[in-house]
């Protein structure tokens, strides 16, 4: 199915290829509609497209990620396309993306920041349930953090 969505809206799309390319691109998306840019933490994209005439967006990586967001608790799946429709503050009809509750991994269809002044992003499911968790779980420097605490540790 997004695979479908992605050919159907390539022409007149920016489209960008390379691994270190793609994670630029991927985070200048994300800071141009004022969501974090920790949100995404995918490794390995080989494709980046943004159609801003309909606002639709995709990612494609190599291979399917698990990325736990430690502030929160959380692990998130990401499968090996990912898509949405983005404005300025919102990823809405997103695929691709889950969000581990308990033992069941819940499909994430929408991601917002209602109120910047909050300092909280909601996730949503296709039937509508959400939850809102602080932003600056999802900035990139926390994630950075993160990864040298662990580097640091398996260096000792």
């Amino acid at each position: 199915m997004a695979t479908q969505q992605i050919a159907h809206r390539r022409e007149d799309a920016e489209i960008y290829h390379g691994e270190t390319l793609c994670q630029q691109k991927s985070r200048e998306l994300l800071n141009e509609i004022s969501l974090p840019k920790g949100l995404l933490p995918l490794d390995g994209i080989v494709e980046v497209g943004y159609n801003r005439t309909t606002g639709f967006v995709w990612l494609k990586q190599k291979k399917k990620k698990e990325h736990r967001f430690q502030a929160i608790g959380r692990t998130v799946s990401y499968d090996t396309e990912v898509t949405a429709f983005v404005d300025e503050r919102r990823m809405r009809r997103v695929t691709g993306v889950k969000s581990k509750e308990l033992f069941v991994w819940v499909t994430i269809s929408e991601i917002a920041i209602e109120d910047p002044n909050s300092g909280k992003i909601s996730f949503s499911n296709p039937s509508g349930i959400s939850r809102t968790f602080p932003v600056s779980a999802f900035d990139l420097a926390e994630q950075e953090e993160e990864k040298n605490k662990k580097v640091n540790i398996s260096s000792n």
